[in-house]
C-alpha cells in the first residue's frame, strides 16, 4: 500500500476545461428559471464527423465516444411534464445516445411529497497508446503469450474499459420535518487495461545462478476487468428551528470474476533488454520463464458497511455548531482456491481482512461581537486492522496497519480600521502507527528497502491573512502559512546506514507559504482577478539523502469583458511550478521540475435575434525536467534524462440559428492539436517484442451539426 504523498502541491486551473461551458452560465441560470414557471421539452438529432483514423486523435477520443467510428448519430432529449392539477412532475432525459457514453434517465417528483427516479448510463475509456502483440485470449484470465518474429510484426490491439451503470433513488416526506432517502447503484465493468510482469535475473533463490545482469524478461499480460460494484444507502433528513440532522446507512460490496491472471509462455525464446535472446529452455531463462508465468492476485471480492449520523445546531443566532461521526466496517475474506492462488499456509485459506475505522468531528462558530468571528474544529479517525497475521511468505507473515489521527483547527477574524479585516489561525496534527509486527517482512533489512519508520509524528502550522477593500472596485488579500512537522525516535527496520531510506512522510518537515490574491473591477464592463502562490518545503531525517525540498508557485489572471450588450469575452492565463530536490543514495542528485502552462479566450455573442455564436481557443502545455547530478561533483552526460512534454491546442467555434421560435439549427467543430514527447511510451519493446506507441502528434477535427425542437 502507497503512502499519500503530503507536500506542496498546487491544482492545476480547472478553467482549461469549464471555460467550455462558461459562455452559457448566464443563459443556463434563465433557462432554470424558465422552466420552473414554463416548463418544455427538447428533443436534438444530428450528425458528426471525425477527421483521420483512430490513431489521428486517441488522446481525443479516450472518454469521446467517438473511437471507433469517423462518424456517429447526434441523439438527445429532454422531455418535462407537469399537471398543474396534481402539481406532478415526469422527466425523461437521454444524452449522446448515439455515442458509446451515453445516459438515460426517468423521474416523478411530487414537490414537498415525494420523488423516485431511474438512470442507465455507459462511459467507455480507451487507451490511448497503440499495442502490437502476439498475446492471445486478451480480456480474459488466461492468456498464450508469443514471441513476434519482429517487433511490428503482431496484431494492433485496442484495450478499453466499459462501465455501465444503472441507478434507482427515491425519497418521501413522511412529515413535515423529517424526510428519507433511498439510493442504489450497481456498475458493471468489463474490458481490459494495459498491465504486465517482469524478473531480472538477480532475485534472492537464484544466487547460485551464473547470468549476466541484462538477462530479465518483461511481459506485456493485460489485466482482465469484469467486476460489479454495488452501493446502497438508506438516510433519514430531520430539520428543525435549531438542529438539522441526517443519518443513515451506506454499504460498498465489491465482487470481481476474475481471481487470477494466468500465463502461458509459447515460445522458446524471449529477449534481454540488449535485444540478446533469451533461450526459456535452459536456466537462466528457463527459471525467469517459471516465475513470470506464476498466477498474478487480481483485486478480490470485498465489502464495508458504514452507519453514521451529521448536523447542525444552532445554540444561538450568531452560534453554530456541526457535528459528524461514523463507523465502518470493512473486510475481504474470498477464499484463495476460488482465485486461482496456490501456496498458503496450512489451514489458511482466505486473508479474513477486518478493518474497523471511525471518523468523529465537532466544530464551533461564534460571532460574540460584531467586528470578531472565531471557529474551532477538532476531526478524529482511527482504523483499527484486525487481520490475522499467517506466513504467507514461509518465513514471515502479513502485517497490520492500523493508526489514529487527530486533526484540531483554531480560527479568529477581528475587523480593523481602514477597511481591513485580519485573521488568524492555529492548526494541529498528530498521527499514530502502529509499528511492524516482529515476524512481517517489513523488519528483514534483505527484502525491505527501507531503514526506518516512525510510530508518531506532530505538526503544528500557523497561518495568518489580511485583507482590505481597498476601493468599491479593488480587494486584495494577502496570507501566509508556516507549520513544522517532528515525530518520534524513529525504528531501525534495516541496517544502520546513514544513507538508507526514509519515508518522506514521516521525515521532519517544515512549510512556508504565501499567497496574494485580488480582483479590479475598473468598469461595469470589465472585471479581472488575480491570483500568485509560493511555497516550499524543506525535509530533514537522520540522512543527508532522500528528499531534500519541494517547492511551488504559481501565478493566475482571468478577465471577463462585455464589449457590447450582445457580445462577452473571457479570458485566463497561468502558470504553475513544482520542483523536487532528492538525493539519492546512490551517489547522484536529482531536480525534478514540473511546469503547467495554460491559456484561454473565449467569446460569445448575438449579432442578431435569431443568431448566436461562440468559441473559445485553449492552450496548455505541460513539461517535466528531469536534471541529475553526481553528488561528487562529475557532470552527467546531457545533463540527466530527456524532458517530457505534452501540449493541447483546442479550438471549439459553435452558431446557433432560429428557424422559428421553438426551432433551431446547432453547428459545432472542434479542432485539437495535441504533441507529445513521452519518451517511455515512444516506441517501448517487451521482451516477446510486443510494441507500446503512441502517435507523437496527432490533430483530430470535430463537425457537428444538429436539429434541435422545442415543445
Amino acid at each position: 500500500m502507497k503512502n499519500p504523498r503530503k507536500q506542496f502541491g498546487f491544482s492545476r486551473t480547472i478553467l482549461a476545461l469549464s471555460v467550455l461551458a462558461a459562455f452559457g452560465l448566464a443563459h443556463a441560470e434563465e433557462d432554470d428559471v424558465a422552466q420552473l414557471v414554463n416548463p418544455h421539452s427538447t428533443v436534438s438529432v444530428g450528425l458528426s464527423a471525425a477527421s483521420g483514423d483512430s490513431k489521428d486523435r486517441t488522446i481525443f477520443n479516450q472518454y469521446s465516444g467517438l473511437r471507433d467510428n469517423n462518424s456517429n448519430l447526434l441523439l438527445d432529449y429532454n422531455i418535462v411534464k407537469r399537471n398543474d392539477a396534481t402539481g406532478l412532475w415526469t422527466t425523461s432525459q437521454g444524452n449522446n445516445l448515439g455515442l458509446d457514453n451515453r445516459d438515460l434517465s426517468f423521474s416523478q417528483n411530487k414537490q414537498g411529497d415525494w420523488k423516485y427516479s431511474i438512470g442507465y448510463s455507459e462511459l467507455v475509456r480507451h487507451d490511448p497508446r497503440t499495442i502490437n502483440t502476439g498475446v492471445q485470449g486478451v480480456g480474459t484470465s488466461t492468456l498464450t503469450v508469443s514471441s513476434l518474429a519482429a517487433p511490428g510484426a503482431g496484431t494492433d490491439l485496442n484495450l478499453e474499459i466499459k462501465r455501465s451503470g444503472i441507478s434507482l433513488s427515491g425519497e418521501k416526506w413522511l412529515t413535515s420535518n423529517l424526510m428519507l432517502e433511498v439510493t442504489a447503484k450497481n456498475e458493471d465493468k468489463k474490458g481490459a487495461r494495459l498491465s504486465g510482469t517482469g524478473i531480472a535475473c538477480t532475485p534472492a533463490g537464484m544466487s547460485s545462478i551464473t547470468c549476466s545482469s541484462l538477462s530479465a524478461a518483461m511481459l506485456m499480460l493485460p489485466e482482465p476487468i469484469d467486476s460489479t460494484t454495488k452501493q446502497i444507502e438508506a438516510r433519514l433528513n430531520f430539520s428543525g428551528d435549531k438542529l438539522l440532522l441526517s443519518g443513515g446507512y451506506y454499504g460498498s460490496f465489491y465482487s470481481n470474476a476474475n481471481g487470477s491472471l494466468n500465463s502461458t509462455l509459447a515460445s522458446w525464446n524471449l529477449y534481454n533488454p540488449d535485444g540478446s535472446t533469451l533461450a526459456t529452455t535452459a536456466a537462466p531463462g528457463s527459471i525467469l520463464a517459471g516465475l513470470l508465468q506464476q498466477p498474478v492476485a487480481l483485486p478480490p471480492d470485498n465489502q464495508a458497511n458504514q452507519v453514521y449520523v451529521s448536523g447542525h445546531y444552532a445554540f444561538t443566532p450568531t452560534t453554530h455548531s456541526t457535528f459528524k461521526y461514523a463507523y465502518t466496517h470493512a473486510t475481504q475474506n474470498e477464499t484463495f482456491s476460488s482465485m486461482g492462488l496456490t501456496g498458503m499456509p496450512s489451514g489458511v485459506n482466505n486473508l479474513a481482512g477486518v478493518v474497523d475505522s471511525n471518523v468523529a468531528q465537532f466544530g464551533l462558530t461564534a460571532r460574540p461581537i460584531e467586528k470578531l468571528s472565531l471557529l474551532g474544529n477538532v476531526h478524529y479517525a482511527s482504523k483499527d486492522d484486525k487481520t490475522p497475521l499467517a506466513a504467507y511468505s514461509g518465513a514471515y507473515t502479513n502485517d497490520t496497519h492500523s493508526s489514529k489521527k487527530l486533526n484540531g483547527k483554531l480560527e479568529a477574524g477581528y475587523a480593523l480600521p481602514q477597511n481591513l479585516r485580519a485573521t488568524l489561525g492555529v492548526d494541529y496534527e498528530s498521527e499514530h502507527r502502529d509499528a511492524p509486527v516482529s515476524t512481517a517482512a517489513v523488519l528483514n533489512a534483505a527484502l525491505n528497502p527501507l531503514t526506518g519508520l516512525r510510530e508518531d509524528t506532530h505538526e503544528v502550522g500557523y497561518r495568518a491573512e489580511l485583507k482590505r477593500s481597498m476601493t468599491e472596485t479593488i480587494n486584495a488579500v494577502v496570507s501566509y502559512v508556516q507549520s513544522k512537522r517532528d515525530g518520534g525516535s524513529w525504528l531501525n527496520i534495516g541496517p544502520a546506514n546513514p544513507v538508507g531510506t526514509y519515508p518522506m512522510t514521516m521525515m521532519d518537515r517544515k512549510r512556508d507559504k504565501v499567497k496574494l490574491s485580488g480582483d479590479w473591477t475598473p468598469t461595469n464592463k470589465l472585471s479581472l482577478q488575480f491570483l500568485l502562490e509560493n511555497g516550499k518545503d524543506t525535509y530533514t531525517g537522520p540522512t543527508a539523502k532522500g528528499l531534500r525540498d519541494t517547492g511551488m508557485n504559481s501565478y493566475g489572471v482571468d478577465a471577463e469583458l462585455k464589449v457590447t450588450d450582445f457580445w462577452k469575452m473571457t479570458g485566463y492565463v497561468s502558470q504553475s511550478t513544482q520542483t523536487q530536490h532528492v538525493d539519492y543514495s546512490t551517489g547522484y542528485l536529482a531536480e525534478l521540475k514540473n511546469t503547467n502552462t495554460n491559456f484561454g479566450v473565449g467569446v460569445v455573442g448575438n449579432p442578431s435575434s435569431k443568431l448566436e455564436l461562440g468559441g473559445n481557443l485553449l492552450y496548455v502545455n505541460d513539461n517535466n525536467s528531469y536534471q541529475q547530478s553526481m553528488a561528487s561533483g562529475t557532470p552527467i552526460v546531457g545533463g540527466g534524462l530527456p524532458d517530457v512534454t505534452n501540449r493541447v491546442i483546442s479550438l471549439k467555434l459553435y452558431g446557433k440559428y432560429a428557424l422559428q421560435t421553438n426551432a433551431y439549427i446547432r453547428a459545432d467543430m472542434v479542432y485539437q492539436n495535441a504533441k507529445t514527447n513521452e519518451w517511455t511510451w515512444d516506441s517501448f519493446t517487451y521482451s516477446d517484442n510486443t510494441t507500446v506507441s503512441m502517435q507523437p502528434n496527432q490533430k483530430a477535427v470535430f463537425l457537428g451539426a444538429s436539429y434541435i425542437y422545442q415543445f
